[in-house]
């Protein structure tokens, strides 16, 4: 148990059993009436995010999350399975729970995978990673006006927007929250 005077950043509540991170908190005081607090929260589960209101000095539940660095081995089916790089223990993380991430996942990668209670919350990647491309059409000289982007497929089977410059081959840079292509690697 915390007060909302402990509220801080990333901290994870659980409120009426669902976990919920905060994004934001801003304590306030106005001149009529008690303190309270405004924070924006995110459920961890669903990626929901909304606007809650303590009054100051209120008992709030914390859950435990446990961050640990782990290496992706392999795909199982729909589920992912990680190892542990401390214990070498193997966890089973659910395809829902890596969501977009495994656009990016290759094997051997490292990933901070997120756990309540053993059970993963959900995996966080390197904000970017290099991609080998498979296939892009070749872009031809003159064809444009102006810069123009073509669609390149890497190795983890993702489609990537790239510049027409780009060949077959080449590894490049990918931003792993949104997508984009960062450059050559």
């Amino acid at each position: 148990m915390a007060t909302t005077n402990d509220l801080k950043n990333g901290l994870v509540l659980n409120l009426d059993g669902e976990l919920w991170s905060v994004v934001e908190f801003q304590h306030v005081k106005p001149g009529k009436g008690g303190a309270f607090v405004r924070t924006t929260l995110k459920n961890v589960l669903s990626g929901k995010v909304v606007d809650k209101t303590f009054n100051a000095g209120t008992k709030v539940e914390t859950a435990t999350v446990d961050k640990r660095t782990m290496q992706y081995l392999y795909a199982d089916g729909e589920d992912y399975v990680f190892m542990d790089l401390e214990t070498f223990d193997q966890i089973t993380v659910p395809g829902g729970t890596v969501g977009e991430a495994a656009n990016y996942l290759l094997p051997e990668a490292e990933a901070t995978v997120a756990t309540h209670e053993s059970v993963p919350l959900y995996v966080e990647l390197p904000t970017s990673v290099v991609l080998e491309i498979t296939y892009t059409e070749p872009g031809l000289q003159g064809d444009r006006s102006t810069g123009g982007n073509k669609p390149a497929t890497v190795e983890t089977g993702a489609t990537v927007q790239v510049p027409l410059f780009i060949t077959t081959g080449e590894k490049i840079k990918v931003d792993t929250r949104d997508g984009r292509y960062l450059g050559r690697a």
